[in-house]
């Protein structure tokens, strides 16, 4: 059975709500934010990236982003797919190898040089790479590059991805998937942050 709307899901969202009526303003919004999802996350078929693969690239991004929340549902998710709850103690130390902050990077030489910032150059623990397989090591390693300094990105960067298995179609998924997920964080987050808002006034105006 698929999932139910996740978004509303992971901000906590209950039908009936103040954020449910908000959501329910931009049906067409929540409905591809939705279908974006189950294409990425429960699609009828996997194809060139696997749902394990897809559940362990979604908790190690999440991961990164500090949404513990988030991160639950994934992991549960991981724990879930076939041969997935081997990988979860895996991943979850990667996550905390790779935390840091961003983004940072450096731009090409010229006006914007300035703004060059040093950071983390993460690579996967010698330790977890057997169970990991060299497919994520090159995953969580380029997931980390577009979480944190995407201004690195460089081509030898897919090649990278290429070597370790992925096919040029698998990389543009695991680029949606990446993508997805941090357009997912910042809107769970936001609708968060408005809920607490119009929970705040309610509680107000119910004590005047």
């Amino acid at each position: 059975m698929a999932t139910k709307d996740i978004i509303d899901t992971l901000a906590g969202i209950e039908p009936g709500s103040s954020l449910d009526a908000i959501r329910a303003r931009r049906l067409q919004a929540r409905d591809n934010a939705q279908k974006s999802y189950l294409s990425l996350f429960e699609p009828i078929d996997a194809g060139d990236v696997s749902l394990v693969e897809r559940a362990a690239v979604a908790l190690f991004v999440i991961g990164l982003h500090r949404e513990p929340t988030m991160a639950g549902f994934y992991r549960a998710k991981l724990a879930a797919t076939a041969d997935g709850a081997r990988l979860v103690e895996a991943v979850d130390v990667e996550i905390a190898r790779g935390e840091t902050s961003g983004p940072y990077g450096a731009f090409p030489a010229g006006p914007l040089s300035v703004e060059n910032k040093a950071g983390l150059i993460y690579r996967v623990s010698a330790e977890r790479k057997p169970d990991l397989g060299d497919r994520l090591v090159a995953a969580f390693e380029h997931a980390h590059l577009l979480v944190f300094r995407p201004r690195d990105a460089a081509a030898a960067d897919m090649k990278a991805l290429l070597a370790a298995g992925w096919s040029n179609t698998g990389i543009v998924t695991f680029s949606q998937l990446v993508a997805f997920l941090s357009f997912q964080v910042r809107v769970v987050t936001g609708l968060r942050v408005l809920g607490a808002s119009l929970g705040r006034t309610a509680n107000a105006a119910a004590g005047a």
